[in-house]
């Protein structure tokens, strides 16, 4: 059969198009794989992605493989940053039409990391099925830089796939969720080249060799889990399930400080807790004008807590700055009871802001373009000094974290060797309220457990609505000791042990350092020339 002059253009268009449409495709399948939705056949959906990626040939392959990259991390930020469009509904009125321009705009963002690592990977690439490694190595390097550059945004790592807690996410104590994002994409890539020859096989069952030995350490360090110490201080952790818009209601002020206070002085059975946590931005007014003594909202607070009671409280605040002007801190406040009311032990200030939500990129710059009206930020937030943990009288020495800090790999690590010692575990305030009951709260908390991973250290964390719990040093969590989206109460239970420092707490990034040494097994190799004779 003869096909028809006209038929020719459209079968073209069809065969170019196909492999754009597979990339953005193999991205939405591997986002699938993250927490919430949990689809862990779709982590096949970055095999599919570098077999495409692969398949970029001829005059324009760099450009071609760039693209391909660059669609496929679209897919995959479309689906894992899908959360981006709440928090413009808590103002809807005003701010409602950014939700949906806010998302694709996001994801092609960071999308832009892919398309770099497309088009280095299509630079370099052997011939081989080493070219795997090569794959993953430009990919993982791309995803670091993501969490690193203009301040980062490590959300969903390819390497935090694996649900926290589980056997293959121990991994992360090893090699940290980089080093892990490499494993995953390696395997990804390898088992894709199944049908390659003894070689391509030969790669396959090696990755299947890999991860099946990492879960087996992974399950050997859950099952030799140390049991919590008896006399391991008591944690509260107040969840008053506040929406974030009830927050910019005046009328709501009392209500919110009371049910803090009602949960904060409610009996349980069992001893009394050493420590009370309330999530970031908890109360609708600065920390220093309603804990201020002499006022009744400080001495309804104090009056909630037992002496000798610990209270950590997340807010905003204001100091002098350093040209006599006044700067707002997002900030985290340790308060201990005493006869005379409350006694401020320790402040934290958030050092890692949030763009566009909690401070202005290139502020004069959006100012004189009109940009700045439009997202509402103000003069923003000023940064802390970077993460140092604080201690705190009759608990063990705390390293905070507040929102999405718990995003970062190595910020607890960091903090430890500024200050020449390590702390007993870490304490995350976050107002995950601005992310409504989708996926974002979720992932967020996924995140948040591979600190604890990382670190061998437990996490307790507090937010307004979900998710709050007690973490413990493997990034579990027991029965009883959470409360999920849109639960109102208190999670209460003694602090988990610490472990001793993992390797990732020795070597940080090395592991992911070795990682791309060893994939550069999979460059092409230059072709050696002879001289005249």
């Amino acid at each position: 059969m003869i096909s028809s002059p006209q038929a020719r253009p459209a079968a073209s268009l069809l065969r170019r198009a196909a492999p754009l449409v597979l990339a953005v495709l193999s991205g939405a399948g591997a986002a699938l794989a993250q927490p919430p939705f949990g689809l862990l056949p779709g982590v096949i959906g970055y095999g599919v992605l570098f077999r495409v990626v692969d398949g970029a040939r001829g005059p324009r392959a760099l450009r071609s493989a760039a693209l391909r990259a660059g669609l496929g991390g679209l897919g995959y930020f479309m689906v894992s940053l899908i959360w981006i469009y709440e928090p413009f509904q808590v103002d809807a009125a005003d701010q409602g039409w950014m939700g949906p321009l806010a998302v694709p705009l996001m994801a092609a963002l960071m999308a832009l990391f892919w398309a770099a690592a497309g088009a280095l990977y299509r630079r370099f690439a052997g011939a081989g099925v080493l070219r795997a490694l090569w794959f993953a190595a430009a990919l993982a390097a791309a995803e670091w830089a993501r969490g690193h550059l203009l301040t980062g945004f490590p959300w969903d790592l390819p390497g935090e796939t694996w649900p926290a807690g589980s056997a293959l996410s121990q991994s992360a104590a090893l090699v940290g969720a980089y080093g892990l994002t490499w494993l995953t994409l390696a395997a990804a890539a390898a088992l894709s080249l199944e049908g390659q020859g003894r070689p391509g096989r030969r790669l396959a069952l090696a990755a299947v060799a890999v991860f099946a030995g990492l879960w087996g350490i992974g399950a050997a360090r859950i099952a030799k889990a140390p049991a919590i110490p008896l006399h391991a201080p008591r944690v509260r952790i107040v969840q008053a399930d506040i929406p974030q818009a009830s927050k910019y209601d005046p009328a709501m002020f009392d209500q919110i400080l009371g049910r803090y206070v009602a949960l904060t002085a409610r009996s349980e059975a069992g001893p009394p807790p050493d420590v009370v946590v309330w999530p970031e931005g908890a109360v609708p007014a600065a920390l220093g004008e309603y804990l201020v003594p002499g006022t009744w909202t400080q001495a309804a607070v104090a009056n909630a807590l037992l002496p000798r009671q610990t209270l950590i409280v997340g807010g905003y605040r204001f100091a002098p700055g350093p040209k006599g002007q006044t700067l707002a801190y997002n900030s985290l406040e340790a308060l201990r009871r005493t006869p005379d009311g409350l006694d401020l032990e320790a402040t934290y200030d958030k050092y890692r802001l949030v763009p566009f939500g909690e401070f202005m990129p290139l502020d004069s710059l959006a100012q004189r373009l009109g940009i700045k009206q439009f997202v509402h930020v103000g003069d923003g937030f000023a940064p802390g000094p970077p993460p140092t943990p604080r201690r705190l009288e009759g608990l063990p020495p705390v390293q905070p974290l507040i929102c999405y800090e718990a995003l970062y790999p190595g910020f607890t690590r960091a903090g430890a060797r500024r200050v020449g010692w390590r702390p007993d575990w870490i304490v995350n305030i976050s107002n995950d309220a601005w992310f409504g009951d989708g996926s974002g709260p979720r992932q967020h908390f996924n995140m948040a457990r591979y600190r604890a991973i990382e670190e061998g250290l437990p996490v307790v964390r507090a937010t307004p609505t979900g998710v709050s719990a007690i973490i413990d040093a493997l990034g579990r969590v027991a029965p009883g000791e959470s409360l999920g989206l849109g639960g109102y109460g208190v999670v209460e239970g003694r602090l988990p042990a610490a472990l001793p420092p993992t390797l990732y707490d020795q070597i940080g990034d090395g592991g992911l350092a070795l990682f791309l040494l060893l994939s550069l097994l999979g460059v092409r190799r230059p072709r050696s020339s002879r001289s005249p004779s």
